[in-house]
């Protein structure tokens, strides 16, 4: 898997913004589909931060708008978060301080399971692959920060 880069705190680390490119694939159809777009991780209110993702869906040739908007609250630890979807209910957690983790999150009868990778200062990956009843996928994003230059820099 190679090496990976310990984040002693992780909201930290994510703050700002990222761009973003995800493959999706149906494992039991074969279909396949791309996000591109950009996350931006951004203060919240009490403590942690709101990550905000907008971008384009492609699935089988078809683009449309897509979005989506998670709560990374302070874990336990500065390397952990406490993540929740927008509505307050609880996602997965998260501690970078290894640069790898590994988490699980039930969906109904799906399981969808996790793994995130942080390559260095700008780059990091999860990997969650589907399974249950009604999904089989493997989505793979890659983010890659974006930083803000002066005009004419």
């Amino acid at each position: 898997m190679g090496e990976f880069r310990s984040v002693p705190d992780v909201l930290g680390y994510l703050s700002g913004s990222w761009q973003v490119a995800r493959a999706v694939r149906d494992l039991a159809s074969g279909a396949t589909g791309e996000f591109s777009g950009t996350t931006v991780f951004g203060p919240l209110d009490g403590g942690g931060l709101l990550h905000r993702e907008t971008g384009i869906f492609v699935w089988q040739g078809v683009p449309r708008p897509a979005e989506r908007t998670l709560r990374f609250l302070p874990g336990p630890t500065p390397g952990s978060a406490d993540v929740r979807f927008a509505d307050g209910r609880p996602f997965h957690d998260l501690n970078l301080t290894s640069g790898h983790w590994r988490t699980d999150h039930p969906c109904a009868a799906d399981l969808y399971r996790g793994e995130f990778e942080v390559y260095d200062e700008d780059h990091w990956r999860t990997t969650w692959r589907v399974g249950g009843p009604t999904k089989e996928q493997l989505l793979v994003t890659d983010y890659t920060r974006t930083r803000d230059t002066e005009p004419g820099a």
